[in-house]
C-alpha cells in the first residue's frame, strides 16, 4: 500500500525561508476566498482594492506605513528573541507597559527641547519593556522555568494593569473618560508629511530595525546569540554562556516591544487608552514567522499585514464586505503560516506499493 510519511531534513531548508511565506500567502488567498464569497463580492476585485489599491492612493499608502509602523517593531522584537532561542510570546505585555511607561514622563516634558522629550519617550518606553520582560528572562536563564508560559501569562496581568490604571488614578481628569493625561506637545512625535498620520515613529522602528539587522549578521554579540539559537548544546560546548545570550535576547526584545507602546502614545494616541495596542504584540509573532526571523522579511511581512488592514477598510466601504475581513485574513495567515514553516525542517516523502 502507497504512502505518505513526514519526515526530518538532514539540514534545514535553506530556501525555504523565501519560498515557504510565499506558498502561505498563497494559500490564505485561496481560503479567504471563500469568506469573500459569502460576503457575495468578488474575490479577485477585493484582493485588488486590499493589495493593489493602496498603492495609487497617497492617503492610502501612507496609512498603510502608518500601520506597518507598530508590526515592524513587534516583528522586530519577537525576531530578536526566536532568532537567539528565547521564545518571547510576551511582546503585548512588554508593548502596554512601555505605554505606561512613556504615557507616565510624556505630560511631565513640559519646557524641554522636543528632541530631549522625544527621546526620553522612547527611552522610557523601553526601558518600561525591558522590566516587563525581565522577569520571565530571569526565570528561564536562573531557574529554567518555560518562556512561552510565563511571557503569555504576563500579558493579560499588563492589560489588567493599564485598566486599572485608566479607571483609577490615571483617569483623565478633565473628561473622566478612562484614559490618561494627554502628553505634552514637546513629547509629541513630529508629523513627516503633511496632511498624513505619519510620524516619527516610524523613522524609529526603521533605525531599530537597521541596529537589530546589523548587531545579528555584523557583530560577534549577533553570530553568539545565532549559535545559541541554533543548538544550545553545541554552542555550551563550544564555551558561549548561553544563558547571558538568552537574558540579552530577553532584555533586547522586550525593549523593542516597549518602544513599540511609546510610539504609539508619542505618534497616534498621545495618551495611555484601553485600547492602544489592540493585539500588536500577537500579530508581531505572526509578522517575524511570516518573515523568516529576518529583518528583510519583517519588513516586508510588517507592509503586507499593515496592506491588508488598511485595504480591508476600504474592501468594506467598496464593496460592502464585513470589516472583519483583515481579521479573518490575519488570523488564517497565522495558523497557515505556522503549518507550512514546519517544512524548513520536514520533508514529504511518498513510498510506492511493492
Amino acid at each position: 500500500m502507497s504512502s505518505i510519511r513526514i519526515v526530518a531534513r538532514t539540514q534545514s531548508w535553506r530556501n525555504g525561508a523565501v519560498i515557504l511565506p510565499l506558498v502561505a500567502v498563497l494559500i490564505t488567498l485561496l481560503v479567504t476566498s471563500g469568506a469573500v464569497f459569502a460576503a457575495n463580492a468578488n474575490p479577485l476585485q477585493v484582493f485588488f482594492e486590499i493589495f493593489i489599491e493602496p498603492f495609487r492612493s497617497r492617503y492610502s499608502f501612507l496609512e498603510t506605513l502608518v500601520s506597518a509602523t507598530p508590526l515592524f517593531l513587534t516583528g522586530t522584537a519577537v525576531a530578536l528573541a526566536f532568532r537567539s532561542g528565547y521564545y518571547n510570546i510576551g511582546a503585548e505585555g512588554q508593548l502596554l507597559v512601555g505605554a505606561i511607561f512613556a504615557a507616565g514622563i510624556g505630560p511631565r516634558l513640559g519646557g524641554v527641547p522636543q528632541i530631549f522629550g522625544i527621546l526620553a519617550m522612547v527611552f522610557a518606553g523601553a526601558f518600561g519593556g525591558l522590566v516587563w520582560a525581565l522577569i520571565p528572562a530571569l526565570l528561564r536563564t536562573r531557574a529554567n522555568i518555560d518562556e512561552v508560559v510565563t511571557t503569555l501569562l504576563l500579558n493579560p496581568t499588563a492589560t489588567l494593569l493599564v485598566a486599572g490604571l485608566l479607571n483609577g488614578p490615571w483617569r483623565n481628569p478633565v473628561t473622566h473618560f478612562n484614559e490618561s493625561e494627554r502628553i505634552v506637545a514637546a513629547a509629541e512625535f513630529p508629523i513627516l508629511l503633511s496632511r498624513s498620520r505619519i510620524n516619527f515613529g516610524f523613522v524609529v522602528a526603521v533605525i531599530v530595525m537597521i541596529i537589530v539587522a546589523l548587531v545579528v549578521h555584523r557583530s560577534a554579540l549577533g553570530l553568539k546569540m545565532r549559535a545559541a539559537g541554533l543548538s544550545p548544546e553545541g554552542a555550551r560546548f563550544n564555551g558561549l554562556a548561553v544563558e547571558g545570550l538568552l537574558l540579552k535576547a530577553a532584555l533586547g526584545s522586550g525593549a523593542i516591544a516597549g518602544i513599540t507602546g511609546a510610539c504609539l502614545v508619542g505618534g497616534i494616541q498621545f495618551r495611555l487608552t484601553e485600547g492602544i495596542s489592540g493585539g500588536l504584540g500577537y500579530t508581531g509573532i505572526l509578522v517575524a514567522t511570516l518573515g523568516g526571523l529576518n529583518i528583510l522579511g519583517v519588513a516586508a511581512a510588517g507592509f503586507l499585514l499593515a496592506l491588508v488592514n488598511v485595504g480591508a477598510s476600504s474592501a468594506n466601504r467598496v464593496f460592502g464586505i464585513p470589516a472583519q475581513l483583515s481579521a479573518v485574513i490575519s488570523g488564517s495567515l497565522m495558523m497557515i503560516t505556522v503549518a507550512v514553516m514546519l517544512f524548513r525542517r520536514y520533508r514529504l516523502v511518498y513510498r510506492k506499493a511493492k
